[in-house]
């Protein structure tokens, strides 16, 4: 009787142990990312008027999943603009300027806003040249590589009366892992922008 009593204790204690060794570990899962779903790339035309107080002259196609939108504050340049994103908390601000001998000077700001605000962010910057002879535009696509507050940069002219630069922004803490797929989106919108830019006259 004792004997049969000490094996089942033992029996007991071996199951014990067994059910306690395989218990579940929790192990730290990897950190993920939100899934972020993006529209069919469609755009519509921008012919420069967007109103009796604005004329910007160019024309271009925008997303449709975009809204132009105009600086209105005092005292703010008539060629400041922008594409906004309220989805995704993104914007391509847009300045256009007359060229008026000054084309060196525009294009030492660019570069100058490059160098100043996000090369000691960036792990990297990427320059792809621009070159549209039909349309005469002319300029420089920077992909900036790392957790910078600006993605995409560029700069187009036609080297003679007018200059555009653009921006990506987005409202957000940067983080190139999770902001990567949204970026490459709209960096694929800013170069059909530029794609089909036409200086007016």
């Amino acid at each position: 009787m004792v004997a049969e009593r000490k094996t089942r204790i033992f029996v007991l204690l071996i199951m014990f142990c067994a059910l306690y060794s395989c218990r579940h570990i929790p192990v730290p899962k990897p950190r993920g990312h939100f899934r972020i779903d993006l529209p069919e790339h469609k755009y519509i035309q921008f012919n420069g008027l967007p109103g009796k107080d604005h004329y910007i002259p160019l024309s271009f196609e925008y997303p449709v999943y975009g809204y132009l939108a105009f600086q209105e504050e005092k005292g703010s340049d008539p060629g400041w603009f922008n594409i906004g994103f309220p989805s995704y908390k993104a914007k391509i601000y847009l300045t256009y300027k007359d060229v008026k001998n000054d084309l060196d000077s525009l294009l030492d700001q660019s570069y100058d806003i490059n160098v100043k605000y996000h090369v000691s962010k960036a792990d990297a910057i990427k320059e792809n040249v621009v070159s549209n002879i039909d349309n005469k535009v002319f300029g420089v696509i920077y992909d900036l590589k790392g957790n910078t507050a600006s993605a995409v940069e560029f700069y187009v002219t036609d080297s003679i009366r007018h200059y555009l630069r653009g921006s990506l922004y987005f409202n957000a803490e940067p983080n190139a892992d999770s902001l990567a797929p949204v970026i490459d989106f709209f960096r694929e919108d800013i170069m059909h922008l530029i794609e089909t830019l036409k200086w007016n006259k």
